[in-house]
């Protein structure tokens, strides 16, 4: 199924990564303190025509709610996921900042 993708944490380049065929989107963070700030957003056109936009940053925002820690959207696209999903991920965003 399209929504069971598997993303990775490529720690040294600091970008959450999906691979599908020789299409990868990323998603670039920087971490400070308890909090991930998403700060660059890029997906192949390919991917993007068949819906992976909301699928991939869906799944990153999983892996950070696993992780336990805060999430700062500063990328416009994962920005306008989170405004568009803000009841389910409100808990994602540190105290006082508002999307």
């Amino acid at each position: 199924m399209i929504e069971d993708v598997e993303i990775t944490d490529n720690e040294f380049l600091r970008q959450f990564e999906l691979e599908i065929g020789d299409n990868m989107a990323r998603i670039e963070y920087a971490l400070q303190d308890r909090k991930i700030f998403l700060t660059k957003y890029e997906m192949p056109e390919d991917l993007e025509e068949q819906g992976f936009r909301d699928i991939f940053i869906k799944a990153v925002f999983e892996e950070i709610k696993k992780r336990e820690i805060s999430l700062v959207p500063t990328s416009p696209e994962v920005a306008g996921f989170m405004r568009k999903n803000r009841r389910k991920y409100k808990d994602l965003l540190p105290v006082g900042i508002n999307i």
